[in-house]
């Protein structure tokens, strides 16, 4: 189907699920070390970036060298940057309540549990959401209109994830604002920034593998289960749930949008 490599493509998901799960592991050996867990979610953006230059690597002499490079630079730049955002706000600060809450209902050893429960679980997720990256690889031909609409809404995508970050990280850096609601800047047009970002990243990341219906069709998984993840998963479904019992926050969703970004509500 237009070329697209299988072979190469089935070689390289082996590699990248090896890639995936060995970030994984090192990061539960580190872990079990410090006593701390959640450092595995600093994992999930180097797990990404550990797979897409992989990927390159894998597949050398195949694809098209310029969709190979763009993808391969903007899913590490993304996982960087992810992962520095992480480590920051999480440094100096104990056991993440997630965490704490899943391992007091572990059934015996809590470090194995959460081998099998949260650090298994990432590597193949990461591997998953991760297919179109791989398969963009070993697209041929030159990128089209579509592949280069998916490359700007990645860039729209990163735009709502750092600039959010960045604004919610000065707002809880004012003592003034301590129990205050964050509702200003691009927080006022979506509840959740950070997380209509990385819908934008993934969908613009599938977008570039859409010159192969070969390789759109074994991809399209990965933004999908990312949508749901972040709706529906571990995203904004837990996030409100921990934010509902806050003063102001029921006034703060009765005004504003729950995921796409749009004028505040009278």
């Amino acid at each position: 189907m237009n070329g697209f490599a299988w072979g190469g493509f089935g070689v390289g998901l082996v590699w990248s699920a090896g890639a995936a799960f060995a970030v994984m592991l090192v990061t539960f050996a580190v872990a079990v070390r410090k006593g701390l867990h959640r450092i595995v979610d600093v994992a999930w953006g180097l797990g990404f970036s550990a797979v897409a230059v992989v990927t390159l690597a894998a597949s050398a002499g195949t694809g098209d060298p310029a969709r190979r490079a763009l993808v391969t630079v903007l899913t590490v730049a993304w996982g960087l940057r992810l992962a520095g955002h992480i480590a920051r706000r999480g440094r100096g600060h104990g056991e993440d309540p997630r965490y704490e809450r899943m391992l007091a209902k572990a059934p015996g050893n809590r470090n194995l549990y959460a081998l099998r429960m949260v650090y298994l679980l990432q590597g193949a997720l990461v591997w998953l959401v991760s297919l179109p990256v791989q398969a963009a690889q070993y697209v041929p031909g030159p990128m089209g209109a579509v592949a280069w609409a998916g490359a700007a809404l990645w860039v729209v995508g990163v735009f709502f994830e750092a600039v959010g970050d960045a604004q919610l990280d000065r707002f809880k850096a004012d003592p003034a604002n301590k129990g205050r609601i964050m509702d200003r800047g691009l927080w006022s047009l979506t509840r959740h920034p950070n997380y209509f970002g990385d819908f934008c990243v993934w969908w613009g990341l599938f977008l570039i593998t859409c010159d192969s219906l070969a390789a759109a069709s074994v991809s399209v998984v990965s933004p999908l289960v990312m949508t749901l993840l972040l709706t529906k998963g571990s995203g904004q479904r837990l996030l409100e749930r921990h934010m509902a019992g806050r003063p102001g926050y029921a006034e703060y969703a009765a005004r504003t949008s729950g995921f796409f970004p749009l004028p505040p509500r009278r």
